[in-house]
């Protein structure tokens, strides 16, 4: 395990960077930042030369690829980091230096056990891409298939479990100190990232997310995923169909090769309602980047490392939930809140409803184009706080995704509306799925799931109630506070004695 002072001393590192780069001046700020973490941020600025303006994203870049991966997480909660800094880390692209390809060479060799001629006919040095994690090279099979071979970085396992380690510890740390922190529940923040992660790592897991997006969206003609070459993909290693197109980053070349973008933009809404709504399970991180349109009018996408899933009583509610909030019915929108227990009990249904009602009406009556799927989520962001409501990292995750599609399908068609474009695709579904024959259905399913757990309940009354001279049941145990001793004096003085160590390290090479 780790030691203490280790993780202090590389949080006191990175705090250097950010704070060089202002990404601590909101941490300081921030009333409901905890005094010992405010104390500890501006020990980490001690001597920097801080900016006006804070580069959240440059500084999570300049920290290394676990940071880009950490900044990108947190780009989802604009309740924990702010809004401007949500912003900022959004637009961050983990881009960096490609490998040396005598080590992408190794790490194929070494995933597939084989003589890399054996394997492909020829690989391009010179990557298409090289971001934090892994890098892609475009390859030929012996075969004579074009495909693109995509390989993790070297060491890059290793480098990413320190560096979750030392996150995970300092979450822990600002969940203890109770209030506001233990509200947005950091360590579930960590330990979502470390999920996110730990597919990353894996290409294995990569693929097989991808094999299985590419069933469920057999039924979209429109929207491609490509083909996994299972024969040439191990832990480190994936292959995959190659695509020919143009990135939607690109407007004005889509336009020139005679790409409908009102299309394509149509396309990029029905696929992903009906991979949030109707499947449960979405490619997560669907950027311009990501995303192509191919010869034939089709959007293919890439890059399945980060994926979205939510069970189908998360999905009904979720539909009712946008449904309600698009016909008004925001007392419908409430009880949902409350009986999946996003809302504490203790809350009035009635207020709850008052409060969608003030994010809801400004914006009804306005022309469909100028209502904003964004604005309407920024909202409910702002009143979790009002009615204490715990983060939801699935949904969480999924109201970013959902942010981001809306923000590609306007860039490639301004007078698109995720509202307009999802209602025949939400009345359809919540006709099918939320009418009297589906809630029949799964009213059979849970009595008959009730039924088969009968069994085992009664092999355990005989636990509950033993038979007459058996020991007797232990007596309950009182709650007695366990003591925590909190040592934010001693890490305050280890970060102080190293900052100080920094300081004049830093200003000697000034």
């Amino acid at each position: 395990m780790t030691a203490s002072i280790v993780h202090v001393w590389r949080l006191l590192k990175w705090g250097r960077v950010l704070a060089r780069h202002g990404a601590l001046r909101g941490i300081e700020h921030d009333p409901n930042t905890p005094p010992p973490v405010r104390r500890l941020a501006r020990l980490a600025r001690f001597g920097a030369r801080v900016p006006d303006r804070p580069a959240y994203a440059t500084a999570f870049r300049a920290i290394g690829p676990a940071a880009i991966k950490l900044g990108q997480a947190l780009a989802t909660r604009p309740d924990l980091v702010g809004e401007e800094a949500a912003h900022d880390l959004a637009l961050l692209q983990d881009n960096l230096p490609p490998a040396p390809f005598e080590a992408v060479k190794a790490a194929i060799e070494q995933g597939l056990g084989k003589p890399l001629d054996q394997i492909f006919a020829s690989v391009d040095p010179e990557p298409v891409g090289a971001a934090s994690i892994a890098q892609v090279h475009r390859a030929i099979t012996t075969e004579g298939k074009l495909v693109a071979v995509k390989v993790l970085r070297p060491h890059i396992e290793e480098d990413f479990a320190a560096a979750i380690d030392t996150y995970e510890w300092a979450a822990a740390q600002v969940e203890a100190m109770g209030g506001e922190a233990a509200r947005l529940r950091p360590r579930l923040v960590i330990a979502t990232f470390r999920q996110w992660t730990n597919r990353e790592l894996d290409l294995r897991q990569e693929a097989a997310s991808a094999s299985e997006l590419r069933e469920n969206l057999e039924a979209e003609s429109g929207f491609f995923v490509p083909a996994i070459d299972w024969s040439r993909t191990a832990r480190r290693v994936m292959t995959l169909e190659w695509i020919d197109g143009i990135k939607l980053t690109d407007r004005a070349a889509l336009i020139e090769a005679g790409h409908d973008v009102k299309a394509l933009a149509a396309i990029l809404v029905r696929a992903f309602l009906r991979q949030a709504v109707v499947d449960g399970f979405f490619h997560a991180d669907l950027h311009q980047g990501n995303l192509f349109a191919l010869p034939d009018g089709r959007l293919a996408a890439i890059d399945f490392g980060i994926m979205g899933r939510i069970d189908r009583q998360a999905r009904i509610w979720l539909a009712e939930i946008l449904y309600g909030l698009l016909t008004g019915n925001y007392r419908r929108v409430a009880e949902i809140h409350f009986e999946a227990q996003y809302v504490p009990p203790h809350h009035n249904i009635d207020e709850f409803a008052t409060a969608l009602r003030a994010v809801g009406e400004p914006m009804r009556g306005l022309p469909a184009k100028e209502v904003s799927l964004g604005q309407m989520l920024d909202g409910l962001f702002k009143i979790t706080r009002d009615f204490d409501m715990q983060t939801q990292p699935h949904l969480l995750l999924l109201q970013k995704t959902m942010v981001m599609e809306e923000g590609v399908a306007t860039a490639l068609d301004p007078d698109i509306n995720m509202w307009e474009t999802a209602e025949p695709f939400l009345t359809e579904w919540a006709r099918s799925e939320l009418g009297p024959e589906a809630r029949l259905a799964d009213e059979i399913v849970r009595t008959v799931r009730t039924l088969r757990k009968l069994p085992e309940l009664i092999r355990r009354i005989d636990y509950y109630y033993p038979p007459p001279g058996a020991a007797p049941p232990a007596p309950p145990l009182r709650e007695i506070a366990v003591v925590r001793p909190h040592r934010y004096g001693l890490m305050a003085l280890i970060a102080l004695v190293s900052a100080a160590i920094a300081a004049g390290a830093v200003l000697l090479l000034r």
